[in-house]
């Protein structure tokens, strides 16, 4: 008779033992969602923008590059970038390593503020 009792608080126990376990997987996917949400998907979005500005580029541009020179575009090759950093000094960088300028982003984010369809 005792060890009835036993058998059956031990299958109560592993019925509600199944409850938190799909309750704990359930957690588990939320969090990745609000990680998805808030860490990635921004993250792919500054990714796009900065392709889109890079696709854009042409001669005469201000750019900054990832090691933080300043220069004007001079020449555009398929992978590369000529830069004019000063009078006569031209050096040639990747064009992932590019970046728009402090003003060029000013004014961006100016125009797509004062556009109609943000409004």
């Amino acid at each position: 008779m005792l060890y009835n009792l036993i058998a059956l608080q031990d299958v109560a126990g592993s019925a509600e033992g199944g409850g938190a376990g799909m309750m704990n997987f359930v957690f588990i996917i939320l969090i990745i969602v609000i990680f998805y949400f808030f860490m990635m998907r921004p993250q792919q979005k500054k990714q796009k923008e900065i392709k889109k500005f890079r696709e854009g580029l042409a001669k005469g541009d201000k750019v900054i590059t990832a090691g933080g020179i300043y220069g004007k575009i001079r020449e555009i090759k398929e992978n590369t970038f000529v830069v004019e950093i000063a009078d006569g000094v031209k050096i040639t960088i990747d064009k992932q390593s590019v970046y728009p300028s402090a003003t060029q982003a000013q004014e961006a984010s100016q125009q797509n503020a004062e556009s109609p369809a943000n409004k």
